[in-house]
């Protein structure tokens, strides 16, 4: 049974919310960008000082006026606005689901179960801080929804470019050799080590041909193992089933998501979390932002529960920081019993002293992820993946994250990156490689246990990076090739087999 789309239970409901919000929105626009106004990023302040624009700070001055005439004569509105939108919070269930109404069954399910037995599946998961604009700009970051648009369009674009076939002649063949390619000419000449994957079709088998590993990790004694590809590539990868993104916490933003994703990734998961008063009726921590977790998919999802920390402190309590679980219907196999994957996607408490409450967190999630299978969970059913991605906020690399290091989480699901606490295996990006890059985003996937070999997770986990706000525009990273070119270690790019 598919979701229902509206997060209200009736249409009275909706009608009260979405004037309340027509009545804050006005004086909401105003601060944001009165805000904004006041608090230029460092790029920003470069481009005034090389144009040596002297009209900047005139305009400024009198746009901060203006704005702040405007956010007065539109409070009282808001206030009234506030007062019928916060009540019907507690009714709204927390997420909204899109559900594009042209997909067809061929591109919303993966018949790799039906037809040979095995399938492949590719994850992603980011932080991609798309904030009010104006507190965006305290991360040195800004215009968030032409950002939320370009990182939807960079995303379509590596899931749907074309699979490239180089052919080469063999003297000592019959005939010629096909790669499949997913690199450029430009590529192809500058990194002879690259790796050279297939843009994998969902419905098609994985073939891949790699070559051998990066010359950084065999200049240290390090040979690939297991057939795990090594890379750190500048492009989106192209065998992507389902992103899931943090702090995707403006709804414009999250509009200009749904509309670049919708023609590749027909389900989708946004505005989640809760708002106002949580618990309902009791003001001890107000929500004035959602949880920011985004999941776009290609299967359908079946069923969705969203669960909120209890423990956050600080700036982090003013969002609705917690779990979003979901069950996504793949196909079916050969025995026609469906087929169906878990997908977990969290964003762990912030402030690094906050250990303590970080591996209470972890310690619901574990019961959380394990109460949402119990409940939804069908005896003939088969499970393909359970997978847990977000921004857990700490790594496996520094010793003030001992704590969270030992958790047994980590004994449930699977990090192929990582060696043991506090130990990161060879070619795994870490804190000791680079100065301004963290490990902090992470897919975790789960041990499974009564299934069928075929169906059983072999590892896979994707780690991201935390750039230092100061630095960002730098030109060693300010471009997916410069960064690229920074990395000196590759990263692990992995799909469930």
């Amino acid at each position: 049974m598919a979701l229902k789309t509206s997060p209200f239970p009736n249409g009275f409901a909706a009608g009260i919310h979405a004037v309340g919000w027509v009545f804050i929105l006005p004086c909401f626009w105003c601060l944001n960008h009165l805000l904004a106004v006041c608090h230029p990023t460092t790029q920003e302040q470069t481009q005034q000082l090389e144009q040596e624009c002297y009209l900047y700070p005139l305009k400024a001055f009198f746009g901060s006026i203006i704005l702040f005439i405007l956010f007065l004569t539109t409070a009282p509105l808001a206030f009234l606005g506030f007062l019928l939108w916060a009540p019907v919070q507690a009714y709204r269930r927390p997420f909204c689901y899109y559900r594009a109404m042209q997909s067809s069954p061929e591109k919303e399910t993966h018949r790799g179960f039906e037809l040979v037995g095995k399938a492949s599946f590719g994850f992603v998961t980011a932080n991609v801080c798309l904030l009010p604009e104006a507190i965006a700009r305290f991360n040195n970051i800004g215009h968030t929804r032409r950002r939320a648009a370009a990182i939807g369009q960079h995303i379509v674009q590596g899931v749907c470019r074309p699979d490239i076939q180089i052919f080469v002649d063999s003297p000592s063949s019959c005939g010629n050799v096909a790669m499949p390619c997913d690199v450029t000419e430009e590529s192809w000449a500058e990194s002879p080590s690259v790796l050279l994957s297939s843009n994998q079709n969902p419905n098609q088998q994985g073939q891949m041909v790699h070559r051998s590993a990066h010359r950084a990790l065999l200049s240290q004694g390090l040979h690939q193992q297991d057939d795990v590809p090594w890379e750190v590539s500048s492009m989106f990868p192209a065998s992507v089933d389902i992103v899931c993104l943090e702090e995707v916490f403006d709804k414009g933003a999250a509009q200009k998501l749904i509309q670049a994703l919708r023609p590749v990734f027909g389900h989708i998961l946004y505005d989640v979390g809760v708002y106002a008063c949580y618990p309902p009726c009791r003001c001890s921590s107000f929500k004035f932002m959602n949880s920011g977790l985004f999941l776009a998919s290609r299967f359908p999802v079946l069923e969705a529960r969203y669960c909120c920390f209890p423990n956050c402190r600080g700036e982090d309590a003013l969002a609705a920081k917690g779990l979003l679980s979901a069950k996504v219907l793949i196909g079916q196999n050969q025995k026609r019993k469906k087929v169906v994957g878990y997908i977990n996607c969290t964003h762990l408490d912030a402030p690094e002293g906050d250990g303590q409450i970080r591996y209470e967190q972890l310690n619901m999630i574990t019961k959380w992820t394990g109460d949402f299978q119990t409940a939804y969970r069908q005896p003939d059913e088969d499970v393909a993946f359970d997978v847990l991605c977000g921004d857990f906020n700490f790594d496996n690399c520094s010793p003030g994250d001992a704590r969270e290091q030992n958790h047994c989480l980590f004994e449930e699901y699977r990090d192929p990156c990582r060696a043991g606490p506090g130990k990161e295996k060879p070619w795994a990006i870490g804190l000791y490689n680079f100065n301004p890059l963290h490990h902090k985003n992470a897919v975790y996937l789960h041990y499974m246990t009564n299934v069928p070999k075929s169906y059983g997770v072999n590892s896979g986990l994707l780690k991201g990076t935390l750039l230092e706000q100061p630095t960002l525009y730098e030109d060693d990273v300010n471009t997916p090739e410069n960064l690229q070119r920074y990395a000196q270690f590759p990263c692990l790019q992995y799909t469930v087999t």
